[in-house]
């Protein structure tokens, strides 16, 4: 079973402070001066070879949850896509994607998107300043925009902030200074030239969540899904007896304490997909969201793909998540086939 205590950022793995909460930001930058953004001595534009880093973290429920959606894409065509969405200092999911077909195919894009830094004046960003943002105001994305220069060793870093996610952002309203603007555009451009313009994210109109438990070891054999949340005007002593009782047929009739909820504001999401018999299945809950009849939980089983060769196991995946509270009724909708693919 796999505990997640605390989100975590594009590095996969290293820990920090929710988005926010202020942080201190250290960059290095390259200094130019007058050149645009060309490799002083050699006229290469900077970061013809090297990287293009982008960062799109946008609040979640009143700054309580988050969405980050990250692009790595390297001048020999090959991108990645991550996002990852959070809950009270809580990761609850994360999903990732790459190029489609041999990364060559993006080198050409990757080279238009450099060369238009100097020929348009759209992209121009040699003179706009970086700016060390630590959050936005309300409900603006911070925007993080990193070219990296592989022969200089060196990198420029601009960070402003819009409105909308990596899919929606836009120009309008963006700032603090006019500049944002150019940085906003030019970050709409390296998405369209990567994930393109059908770009959806795989947590688009959740709620944020937090995962609570998730893995293949659980007390419950059967396909099924339970909510835990405290009716209006209810009490929540109910809730919590039921959520104690779960939680020790959970844990194979253990007596351990479940981790604390706040029923006056939160609930929790409990999926188990039954008894599987190969490694590599596992139950993911995808999003929670709010619609005109209550509140629909959308979970899907990754199931081994096209040239996996898993392992005869029984396993029983789950996952379990907290939200904030939602209008009742809350329901689970029919679990989706996820196949993962696991070879070419």
């Amino acid at each position: 079973m796999e505990r997640y205590t605390a989100r975590r950022d594009g590095k996969r793995g290293r820990r920090h402070a929710p988005f926010h909460v202020t942080v201190s930001l250290t960059i290095s930058y390259l200094i130019v001066s007058g050149c645009g953004v060309t490799n002083p001595g050699n006229g290469v534009p900077f970061g013809r070879s090297g990287e293009i880093h982008v960062t799109v973290e946008t609040p979640l429920h009143l700054g309580l949850g988050w969405l980050r959606q990250e692009i790595e894409w390297a001048s020999g065509g090959g991108w990645t896509m991550y996002e990852e969405i959070g809950y009270r200092d809580v990761v609850g999911e994360q999903e990732g994607r790459r190029n489609p077909g041999l990364p060559l195919q993006y080198a050409d894009n990757y080279s238009r998107v450099i060369q238009a830094l100097d020929k348009d004046p759209n992209f121009q960003l040699a003179e706009v300043p970086p700016l060390e943002l630590t959050e936005c105001e309300g409900d603006n994305s911070r925007i993080t925009l990193r070219i990296i220069d592989a022969p200089s060793a060196q990198n420029r870093v601009w960070v402003r902030c819009a409105s909308g996610t990596l899919a929606t952002l836009v120009t309008a309203g963006s700032g603090p200074d006019v500049d944002a603007a150019k940085v906003v555009q030019f970050v709409q451009m390296v998405r369209t030239q990567t994930v393109g313009t059908a770009f959806r994210s795989a947590y688009v109109g959740s709620l944020p969540f937090g995962t609570v438990a998730k893995g293949t070891d659980t007390g419950w054999d059967t396909h099924t899904t339970f909510v835990f949340r405290t009716p209006d005007e209810g009490d929540t002593k109910e809730t919590q007896a039921a959520w104690d009782e779960f939680w020790r047929e959970h844990n194979h009739g253990a007596r351990t304490l479940p981790p604390g909820v706040d029923w006056e504001t939160d609930m929790v999401l409990a999926g188990f997909l039954g008894v599987r018999e190969e490694v590599g299945d596992s139950a993911e809950i995808r999003s929670v969201i709010t619609i005109a009849a209550g509140t629909k939980v959308e979970w899907v089983e990754r199931i081994p793909g096209d040239f996996c060769v898993p392992a005869h196991r029984i396993v029983r995946p789950f996952h379990i998540v907290f939200a904030p509270r939602a209008p009742a009724p809350v329901e689970f909708s029919e679990v989706r086939l996820d196949p993962v693919t696991c070879g070419t």
